[in-house]
This record gives structure tokens, C-alpha cells and sequence, in this order.
């Protein structure tokens, strides 16, 4: 690494890290709302009644088949003049602009909830069915039922795919890049396009993510451990 190299580093290590906590602030916002979405979604998808489910049938089929690029130039461009247009309706003044935040994390957040309906879904599918007759058997409420039988039945099942899905989630971040928002990815671009040193600091952005990564892994594992406490382990052979 030359003195160039070194001294233009040095000056982008603020700003870089500054991306790398926006980048954690947008997938932890998105993953959470992603959850919620995914819980309502599943239920959805698991309700007695044709149209909900059909309704969440065709809400995680449809957002997973559109690239999350294609969204966020949409929620960004289209949104923006949208909203203008039905204030402007409403006989309000001035123009409506989305920031490249609440883009990220709405854009993010909902492309998550799609997936993560089809994750929690699968996994309070596996919970054997005798549990949940025994919890209508001893009249649990709906609430009752949820957080004593429904959550810790389908948490084992389901934290290797929420996993994923973080994961996913934090790559999909540098999406964000596109509308000139000044997460990781961006900023990294900045730097490499400032210095020249595109090698160095595209470096740097791989060694970031993948810190984010490995940190990431281990913390899921450990959570995974915790919600299979009790029970047998798997032997292999």
C-alpha cells in the first residue's frame, strides 16, 4: 500500500464507517418490520378464510418475483411524484419527496415480509398438530395459544431461514446505492472514485460485509442453540 493509498484511506475512515452503521441501522429496521410483515403474512396464508389467504398468496408471490432494484427505483421516482400528485389533489402545497432512508428500509422491509411469510409459514407448519389440538382442548385464548404453543413450536424450524434472510438482507443493502443514499456501498464508491484506489477500498467494503457476515452467523447459531435446548441432537451416520 503506497502513501497515497494510506493517506486517502485514512481520510475515508470516518465516512465509511458512518456508511457501515446506516447499513446496520437499515437491515435491523427492515428485518424487524420484514418480521411483523412475515408474521401477519403467514397467518394470512394459514387463515381459514379464501380471500386472506389468497390476498397473501399473491403478496409473496408477486414481491418475489420483481427484483428489489426494480422497487426501489419505483418507491423512490414513482413514489415521490405519487404522493406529490394527491397533495396537490387535496389541495395541499409544496412537493413530497421520500428520503433515501425511508426508501431503504420501506423497500427492504417489504421485500423481507414476503420471504419471511413463507419461512414462518413453513415453519408453524412443522409444529405437530396434537400440540395445537391440545392447546384448543384446554382453551388457551388466541394470544395464549400463540405465545405458549405457536412460537416456541416454530422458532427451531425457523431461525436457519430467518437467517438466511438477514443474511440476504444486508447484502441487499448496497441496492441503496442506486438513488445516491450514503450507506456502505455508496460511500465505499465515493472513496474509490476520489483516490483511484478502487481496488483498496471495494477491499475494504468486502472485508466490512463479510466481518458483518461471520458476526451475523455466530450470533444465529448461538440463538439457534438456545430455542433447541432440550431437545435430542441430531447424530449423523
Amino acid at each position: 500500500m503506497n502513501d497515497v493509498s494510506q493517506e486517502g484511506l485514512l481520510d475515508w475512515a470516518g465516512p465509511i464507517a458512518e456508511g457501515a452503521l446506516t447499513t446496520l441501522e437499515i437491515a435491523v429496521l427492515s428485518y424487524a418490520i420484514g418480521l411483523v410483515l412475515g408474521l401477519i403474512g403467514a397467518s394470512a396464508r394459514l387463515s381459514p378464510w379464501a380471500p386472506l389467504r389468497g390476498l397473501a398468496t399473491a403478496y409473496s408471490t408477486a414481491v418475489r418475483a420483481i427484483p428489489e432494484l426494480l422497487l426501489i427505483i419505483l418507491l423512490y421516482y414513482a413514489g415521490s411524484q405519487a404522493l406529490t400528485a394527491l397533495t396537490q389533489a387535496l389541495g395541499l402545497p409544496g412537493q413530497v419527496a421520500i428520503s433515501g432512508f425511508v426508501t431503504a428500509v420501506g423497500v427492504l422491509a417489504f421485500v423481507q415480509g414476503a420471504y419471511m411469510t413463507e419461512v414462518l409459514r413453513g415453519a408453524i407448519l412443522a409444529i405437530p398438530k396434537g400440540q395445537l389440538e391440545a392447546a384448543d382442548a384446554f382453551g388457551f385464548s388466541a394470544w395464549t395459544r400463540f405465545h405458549r404453543i405457536v412460537i416456541p413450536g416454530m422458532l427451531p424450524n425457523a431461525i436457519p431461514g430467518m437467517s438466511n434472510l438477514w443474511l440476504i438482507l444486508i447484502k441487499d443493502t448496497a441496492l441503496i446505492s442506486v438513488i445516491g443514499f450514503s450507506e456502505l456501498f455508496f460511500t465505499v464508491q465515493q472513496a474509490a472514485a476520489s483516490t483511484r484506489a478502487q481496488f483498496l477500498f471495494y477491499s475494504v467494503a468486502g472485508v466490512i460485509y463479510l466481518a458483518m457476515t461471520l458476526t451475523s452467523t455466530a450470533l444465529f447459531a448461538r440463538l439457534e442453540r438456545y430455542v433447541r435446548r432440550g431437545q435430542p441432537a441430531n447424530e449423523e451416520g
